[in-house]
């Protein structure tokens, strides 16, 4: 495994974003009041992050219709969080104390031990509440036979990248007071925690990039950035389930769902979820211009 630079401002920022975990630290076991169930008709993620919004489907479709596809989208998007944070667990956990990521460790044990609660949490609402987890149907993209600087990039911008996506409809499902208290906290408390993960995850991917481009030619960062380019693709694509449209009364939930990822507006919505991610990495200079998502 090839190791890290520092950069100058890098380990400052680590022991602060440390300092910020001990600091703000709850006890995930006692910090939520779980309500005994939850009802149906009721709206379990703001109506406009739901995969309808800006089409319209979303006006063909009773408001008890909708309420019942933000309920089967909460849990895939809780259960998107579930397997994503195994997969991003299982990475970290391999690169905790290696070579390289000296100074990076001790805030990893606060991420392995942070991701471990948010799965935990995420897990309880929907077996609570749902009785189920929905599957991971995520395509794996094989990092195996890449050099081992690339694929440690690739993991951390993995990381990063989910995280941000994630956190943006953290973001906006805390502050919506439509939606019941405990959908609010869970996803509050996530927001607090990805803050800091997102602000770790920018600082590493910068270095490791920059560590990178000595290496590279130009040929290889570019196929670096088309795999970047699929993953954020691949990450969008799985909000849209054919399991959720099948729970939530939808005929042809596959017809449905290749119909709304052709709706032109959709790419409007994917843009916003998108919108810091993309001008980071567009700042950064973290992937080329050719192959920057979205680009024409």
């Amino acid at each position: 495994m090839n190791a890290v630079q520092e950069e100058p401002d890098f380990d400052p920022a680590v022991h602060r974003l440390i300092d910020l975990s001990i600091n703000t630290y709850y006890n995930p076991y006692t910090r939520f009041d779980w309500p005994d169930s939850l009802v149906d008709e009721q709206w379990w993620m703001s109506p406009d992050l739901l995969t309808v919004f800006d089409t319209p489907f979303m006006d063909t479709m009773s408001e008890r219709e909708l309420m019942a596809l933000s309920k089967y989208e909460t849990l895939n998007f809780y259960s998107l969080n579930i397997h994503g944070i195994r997969e991003l667990m299982i990475e970290v956990t391999r690169r905790i104390h290696s070579p390289g990521y000296e100074h990076q460790s001790e805030f990893f044990h606060h991420f392995i031990g942070e991701e471990n609660e948010h799965m935990w949490f995420f897990a309880k609402f929907c077996l609570k509440y749902a009785g189920k987890i929905y599957p991971d149907k995520s395509v794996k993209i094989d990092t195996g036979t890449l050099a081992p600087d690339i694929a440690n990039f690739l993991v951390f911008t993995r990381i990063t990248i989910f995280e941000e996506i994630v956190d943006f409809f953290n973001s906006r499902m805390a502050k919506d007071e439509s939606l019941h208290p405990i959908i609010q906290e869970i996803n509050a408390v996530h927001h607090q925690d990805e803050s800091r993960h997102i602000a770790f995850g920018r600082q590493l991917m910068k270095q490791l990039h920059s560590d990178l481009s000595s290496r590279h030619g130009p040929e290889e960062m570019l196929a670096v950035g088309n795999y970047v380019n699929r993953y954020i693709e691949a990450s969008i694509q799985s909000l849209y389930n054919p399991a959720v449209y099948r729970d939530a009364g939808i005929a042809d939930p596959y017809r449905f769902r290749r119909e709304l990822l052709q709706q032109p507006s959709r790419q409007r919505q994917h843009d916003r979820y998108l919108k810091r991610t993309k001008e980071f990495l567009d700042k950064s200079g973290l992937l080329p211009s050719e192959n920057a998502y979205g680009a024409n």
